[in-house]
């Protein structure tokens, strides 16, 4: 695929800290490079909108498979964003796991970095990457990271995020994400201080793409 930018894609299981890297990585990225230089995408806007669904079904869908996404679009977006277009990413109600009505208009940069779950799984999605990242992370610390995320920003409750990493969250990572991870070109240690990691992955992106952590 012919680019006018360059993607960076990182993956790692939920509560890893990949977007906790995405965005240490975009502020330094932006301090280099100006404020319109770098877009971070989350895979995770890209679930299926499950609205023709009740409540009840929601619920009990498997949100931890590939197949929950529209990566189609997703590439598709990519693509566009790579070719200087702007696109109209989906907006994702994780309380109703439904699609809102408006979508949020994106602008092409220099630079993408795309975090989430499966980035590095789905071979259309990790060919457009210039650059893979994958955050390992014990599980433990992932599962207290998730908790403490679902229940404080979606309107979880405790009950419900275990029974739902049993089910599904442990399984689709062992099975989909934790494979993906020799894909890899540097693998980041996630239970480093925030700090810490961060520089981890600003050391592997000055590594294979110089241009961009140098500033002018």
């Amino acid at each position: 695929m012919t680019t006018s930018c360059t993607l960076v894609g990182i993956a790692g299981a939920s509560g890893s800290g990949k977007t906790t890297l995405a965005q240490g990585l975009k502020a330094g990225l932006e301090a280099a490079n100006g404020p319109q230089s770098v877009l971070l995408l989350g895979e995770d806007a890209y679930y299926r909108d499950q609205s023709h669904l009740s409540p009840a079904t929601r619920e009990r869908q498997n949100y931890d498979d590939p197949a929950a996404l529209d990566h189609a679009l997703l590439v598709s977006q990519l693509r566009q964003l790579a070719s200087g277009q702007p696109v109209l990413q989906p907006i994702y109600d994780y309380r109703q796991h439904t699609r809102a009505a408006e979508t949020r208009r994106l602008q092409p940069a220099p630079l993408v970095l795309l975090e989430g779950l499966f980035v590095l799984t789905v071979p259309a999605l990790r060919d457009t990457l210039s650059l893979r990242l994958y955050v390992d992370t014990p599980a433990d610390l992932c599962l207290l990271r998730r908790l403490r995320r679902d229940i404080r920003q979606r309107g979880r409750t405790a009950e419900s995020v275990l029974a739902q990493y049993e089910s599904s969250v442990r399984p689709g990572f062992l099975t989909h994400v934790a494979p993906s991870r020799r894909h890899a070109e540097a693998v980041i240690d996630g239970s480093q201080g925030h700090d810490s990691m961060i520089a981890t992955g600003w050391a592997a992106l000055s590594r294979a793409l110089p241009s961009y952590t140098k500033g002018d």
